[in-house]
């Protein structure tokens, strides 16, 4: 019988995903710096696949078959899995960037979001930003509870939580979860980003997570749209996602895609993290 492979690495396996993860955060910085109103989200894809090829990477979203692009780039109603195209960006967009590299068979994966700046409508820019902050304080909520988790439902649990804190009436969506990162972008086990009755598989040195809340303003409802690949609300209203890949060693957790190890997002819960050696 073939046995399933381990969730968990080796430690060299994790030193392994450390450059992987290095070029993955640098490939977002640069589109970051890019956003503006005009751009389009072709020429940020553009930028992305300049820096992971230079950097000797390669882009691990064009492996998936039928996918051709670097980024995954979603506006406004767009969730997750949007397509980059030609539209250039306005003033009051909210836009989540998820790219990955994949370096000497090992990968990254990561995504952040931001809102155009618009000083036409100041209301608008800041109920996103309001949203775009709520998630990314849940991913930071969900990575800090994994360095003392005991199972990986945990993390959803803290996820839920902090959103819930927010006092605003947010939507988690249900049917997209993070997951496991190593050899391939996409491996188990699913990271679930609100509470489970089965709490999963232990926490333990080698686990490397891809940890990624998609919240919604609205109903948490999708839709896919005619492009098989843009994951859009039903109600119209506005989405974020926020990602990081996260490894648990022996030292401690590491944040994979963070120059810094994941120490300024997780400053506020007294962790922190422990460079991987």
């Amino acid at each position: 019988m073939i046995g399933r492979r381990s969730i968990y690495k080796s430690p060299a396996q994790l030193r392994a995903m450390i450059e992987p993860g290095l070029i993955t955060a640098e490939a977002l910085r640069a589109v970051r710096e890019r956003i503006a109103p005009g751009v389009t989200t072709l020429e940020l894809d553009a930028v992305a696949d300049e820096v992971i090829r230079s950097r000797g990477g390669e882009s691990n979203f064009q492996l998936v078959r039928g996918y051709r692009h670097t980024v995954c780039a979603s506006v406004n109603a767009a969730v997750v899995h949007g397509i980059p195209d030609e539209r250039p960006l306005e003033p009051g967009d909210i836009l989540s960037i998820d790219a990955g590299a994949q370096f000497r068979g090992w990968n990254g994966d990561s995504a952040f979001t931001v809102v155009v700046p618009d000083p036409d409508r100041p209301e608008l820019e800041a109920a996103r930003r309001r949203l775009s902050d709520v998630t990314e304080q849940s991913l930071w909520a969900g990575i800090a509870a994994l360095a003392h988790a005991r199972h990986i439902g945990e993390i959803g649990d803290a996820i839920q939580t902090s959103i819930e804190s927010s006092g605003e009436r947010y939507g988690i969506l249900r049917d997209y979860v993070g997951h496991g990162i190593g050899r391939r972008m996409h491996e188990a086990p699913s990271v679930f980003n609100y509470r489970v009755a089965d709490l999963g598989p232990e926490v333990k040195p080698g686990l490397v997570l891809a940890i990624e809340p998609m919240v919604v303003a609205g109903s948490e409802e999708t839709f896919t749209e005619d492009d098989d690949w843009t994951v859009s609300t039903v109600d119209g209203t506005d989405g974020s996602h926020w990602e990081h890949s996260v490894a648990v060693h022996d030292g401690g957790i590491w944040v994979l895609t963070a120059p810094d190890g994941g120490a300024a997002g997780l400053a506020p819960y007294g962790i922190v993290p422990t460079e991987i050696v």
